[in-house]
């Protein structure tokens, strides 16, 4: 699926059955909101916590839901994110074409 499919997914659903996007200052604030779930599930999975009773390891849902957030931002301010994400490739290409194969701290 390309971004723009999933930028048009999550429109027509918002569309259907979200009523309208909350305002972009609300879905900032629930993007931190799930990208401290997804910390929240990393720590405990990679890091040195320990999953608490009735917790789970719902990493694959707390990564969606930030993805999901995200495009609806992308939506409301009119980003295109396939075309924002190969920019970013061609910046880091043309920026960093050696630098990360070249830092000892990599190896």
């Amino acid at each position: 699926m390309e971004l723009r499919d999933l930028q048009q997914q999550v429109d027509a659903w918002i569309k259907q059955y979200g009523v309208r996007y909350f305002n972009e200052l609300t879905n900032t604030a629930v993007l931190m909101e799930e990208v401290g779930e997804l910390a929240r599930v990393m720590a405990r999975k990679y890091g040195e916590q320990s999953f608490k009773p009735g917790e789970r390891d719902n990493l694959a849902e707390e990564m969606a839901d930030v993805l999901w957030v995200l495009v609806c931002l992308a939506n409301q301010t009119g980003v295109d994110l396939t075309a924002a994400i190969e920019a970013s490739f061609a910046k880091k290409t043309a920026r960093d074409p050696e630098r990360h194969r070249s830092n000892p701290k990599l190896r």
